[in-house]
């Protein structure tokens, strides 16, 4: 708590805003916060209030449950046709919308499936239920990728034949190129990823300032974490520099965790091209299990077919994610989409930009107004 109570000291975020303002000029500054993390931190503790008014954040795509396309949601749900398999689930995937249901609707209409906290989780199952095929659906960043692979690892040590990864693990470099390499967003700089950075380091983003010329500041999700990455960023931007910082010095080395590296390296290769949601197929922008350890390969094991679902009518999420439009642009926002009754998949995350907006802004509107 100490630690925690230091990164939101008043006066020091005080201060931090008070420099930031001091230091902008006349110009706009448009800066993309990568990780949804740091959007819910942005609207938690109000830092946009703080910020000067032509300095624009603008939300990415590194919400690992938004950026999965909803055909991937109906692929994983074709399992529980079987009455043998049992499919294993984080929290958020559970009430990520499919084209026609999610994979707790599945549960509640007696599907098998089933949601845990960690991939071991799924493979207890598996060692409990050997007369069952048990399956995780697993998703996330460079973050969780290690302990997927890992526990694949653990998998084959134990010979246990019953589990299987349904993998959509993704990388973070690509869409960063891919948004880069748009000419309808025009960006400044970027506040990085905190938690994939503590995996793979900050190397990989070297290329952001190389071919680019942007910035980016690998941020703490904190309120003077984000302030400090906001004002070395303005400054960098001020002075034409293009540099790859990290403010995340207690959690982040630049060469990454090389235990965790080496799990993905070990398990995992990259897919030749995988669909984002809003940014379309990225080529070597996720991992699929190597041949090695083929038979925990889900997509192979049942013959998956790829599925492609459209998104909902008149939703925006994937305007939303590449930064083309903002939560409060969505006309299904706080009416037809809700925490409670979600539409879309940003609606449903913790890491979630309309779920931040609808916390931590929208309510807020509507409780002022009434």
């Amino acid at each position: 708590m100490k630690m925690v109570d230091e990164y939101r000291n008043p006066e020091k975020i005080r201060a931090l805003s008070e420099a930031i303002r001091a230091e902008v000029g006349d110009r706009g500054y448009r800066f993309m916060e990568i990780c949804g993390g740091h959007t819910h931190s942005i609207y938690r503790f109000g830092l946009n209030e703080l910020l000067p008014e032509n300095i624009e954040m603008i939300h990415g795509p590194g919400c690992p449950v938004c950026v999965l396309p909803i055909g991937k949601v109906d692929e994983a749900l074709t399992l529980t046709n079987d009455p043998n398999v049992i499919l294993c689930a984080f929290g958020d995937v559970m009430r990520v919308p499919g084209s026609k249901i999610s994979p707790l609707e599945a549960k509640a209409r007696g599907k098998d499936v089933r949601m845990v906290y960690s991939p071991l989780d799924a493979l207890k199952l598996a060692i409990d239920h050997p007369d069952k095929e048990v399956v995780f659906f697993a998703i996330g960043f460079e973050t969780t990728a290690p302990s997927t692979a890992l526990t694949i690892m653990r998998a084959s040590q134990l010979k246990v034949e019953n589990f299987a990864v349904f993998c959509n693990h993704v990388t973070v470099g690509p869409p960063i190129r891919s948004i880069l390499e748009s000419a309808d967003l025009d960006l400044d700089g970027f506040v990085g990823p905190g938690h994939v950075s503590a995996v793979i380091g900050t190397t990989p983003y070297d290329f952001v300032a190389e071919e680019f010329g942007r910035p980016l500041v690998v941020s703490g999700f904190e309120p003077i974490d984000i302030l400090e990455s906001i004002l070395l960023l303005v400054k960098m931007v001020n002075r034409g520099e293009a540099a790859i910082y990290n403010q995340y010095v207690r959690a982040v080395k630049r060469e990454g965790n090389a235990a965790a590296i080496a799990a993905i390296s070990e398990v995992f290769e990259a897919r030749p091209s995988f669909e984002w949601r809003g940014l379309g197929f990225i080529e070597q922008s996720a991992y699929r299990i190597r041949k090695a350890y083929a038979h925990f390969d889900a997509e192979a094991r049942f013959a998956m077919e790829e599925i492609s679902s459209p998104e909902p009518e008149d939703a925006i999420c994937g305007d939303v994610l590449i930064g083309a439009k903002r939560p409060e642009n969505c006309p299904l926002l706080g009416s037809q989409c809700t925490p409670e009754h979600p539409i879309g998949a940003l609606m449903v995350s913790s890491e979630g930009a309309c779920s931040a907006y609808y916390t931590y802004v929208h309510r807020t509107l509507v409780a002022t107004k009434g």
